[in-house]
């Protein structure tokens, strides 16, 4: 049985553009285990999800970003990918102050293809090794990461622990990966 059962595992997203299988199958991973996967956009209500340029289903956010200091404590953030929801979500101030406090905290971060932007607005890339969606490589070597080209990475040299990973095809890795990490610092909270 996992540690996480009954604990929040927070995903953020924007409310449109999020791809939807990397929401979607750690989501599930997550509840499988008894965990409560709760999901934050800028607006709670409707979040609108895509495969890859196709509009896909649509979830739902039950909580406001500018509300994210209400959830409590949460056992892990998710950073799904998109282009179009990655390059949303950074532009939100009150997703961006969360997530810089909550890493601060030492609070674990899961983050997949394009979700690394929004690390890079809250400066928690710098002297962290992580991977990405190819295309962001530049962006995050320019914020003072270490980007290399792997299935999945954990990066712990810094105030919280990191997983990363590129892109769809690596979401069971991205998972199980997140999950470790996860129950491994429930357990010592």
């Amino acid at each position: 049985m996992s540690t996480l059962k009954g604990s929040t595992i927070l995903f953020i997203t924007a409310n449109e553009g999020v791809e939807q299988a990397e929401l979607e199958q750690p989501w599930k991973h997550f509840e499988a285990l008894g965990a409560r996967p709760a999901l934050a956009a800028p607006e709670a209500g409707t979040v609108q999800a895509f495969n890859h340029l196709d509009r896909g289903d649509q979830f739902t956010a039950t909580v406001a970003t500018s509300s994210l200091d209400t959830l409590g404590a949460v056992a892990g953030i998710v950073l799904p990918g998109g282009v179009p929801n990655a390059d949303a979500i950074r532009t939100d101030e009150a997703a961006t102050k969360y997530l810089r406090a909550a890493a601060e905290s030492g609070t674990p971060v899961a983050v997949i293809c394009h979700g690394a932007w929004l690390l890079i607005e809250a400066d928690e890339v710098e002297g962290r090794t992580l991977t990405s969606w190819p295309s962001l490589q530049t962006d995050l070597r320019n914020a003072g990461a270490i980007w290399v080209d792997q299935e999945v990475v954990v990066c712990d040299n810094g105030a919280f622990t990191l997983v990363s990973s590129r892109k769809p095809d690596d979401l069971d890795a991205f998972s199980e990966n997140a999950q470790r990490v996860f129950e491994q610092a429930h357990i010592t909270a």
